[in-house]
């Protein structure tokens, strides 16, 4: 197929996860935006709404809805008000992760049952929560696509990544679901396992610097990624150019994830 620059043109996307203009999620949202995407957000708390809103004018919308993903009641909400205000809904991008700040500080062995209920919830349950909601919403318009973030802490030992690594297999494993289930409906679910990104968040992340000394050193393309190259694969896989492409995890690493040594 030809490809077009504004190849989500008359699209409408949600991002659900802008946390700052550092974020990925923002990354991923410009370039939506840049493809001709019309964007939504959702926010978490009072605390994050008005950068999230300042943001957001500066893509051209105005659909910035509150939405605890914690809370059934509320993500019921937000996506009515989304299908109306914004008239559907194409694409869905969620960028939500959470667990504990201790959790990243201890032994994975000494998790605390609240601990690893809140991590699963937010960062893995959250998704299937927004696609279950979204489902509606894309099969009006004939279908859509869903992406999610990952890490490969999914599947391999990072020291300190602890509950949120079993959070992210547990994110994984619901894509598979979700892509299988939605499939007939011709909407398609996918993750991106991005490599280390410089965000506010990973700064909470004991030993991140020491992952970005790695990839640089052990990676194929000896670099490490930024969140733009994140937004970019992210609008690949929402876009028609993966349209045979669902239950899948893309890496975008440089590559480390094919290297064993």
């Amino acid at each position: 197929m030809a490809v077009s620059e504004r190849i989500l043109e008359g699209k409408i996307a949600l991002v659900a996860g802008v946390a700052n203009k550092r974020s990925i999620a923002w990354a991923i949202a410009q370039a939506l935006h840049g493809a001709g995407a019309k964007l939504a957000f959702t926010y978490q708390g009072e605390r994050l709404a008005d950068g999230v809103r300042k943001l957001a004018e500066t893509v051209d919308s105005d659909v910035v809805v509150e939405c605890d993903v914690s809370d059934d009641a509320s993500i019921d909400r937000a996506f009515a008000e989304i299908g109306e205000r914004a008239g559907g809904l194409d694409v869905m991008a969620h960028s939500i992760a959470f667990a504990p700040a201790e959790t990243f500080e201890g032994r994975f062995i000494d998790t605390s049952r609240a601990a690893f209920l809140t991590a699963l919830d937010i960062s893995a349950y959250s998704m299937i929560a927004m696609a279950r909601a979204a489902e509606p919403l894309m099969a009006d318009r004939g279908g859509g696509s869903m992406v999610t973030m990952t890490y490969m802490a999914s599947e391999r030992a990072f020291p300190k990544y602890n509950v949120m690594a079993a959070a992210k297999a547990a994110l994984e494993c619901s894509v598979r679901y979700l892509a299988y289930e939605l499939g007939p409906s011709a909407i398609r679910v996918n993750a991106i396992s991005a490599g280390p990104v410089r965000t506010l968040a990973a700064k909470g992340i004991p030993g991140f610097s020491d992952m970005e000394t790695v990839i640089e050193e052990r990676s194929p393309l000896g670099r490490n990624i930024s969140a733009d190259d994140v937004g970019n694969a992210a609008l690949y896989l929402c876009s028609p150019l993966g349209s045979m492409v669902t239950g899948t995890t893309l890496y975008v690493d440089s590559g480390y994830h094919a290297m064993g040594m």
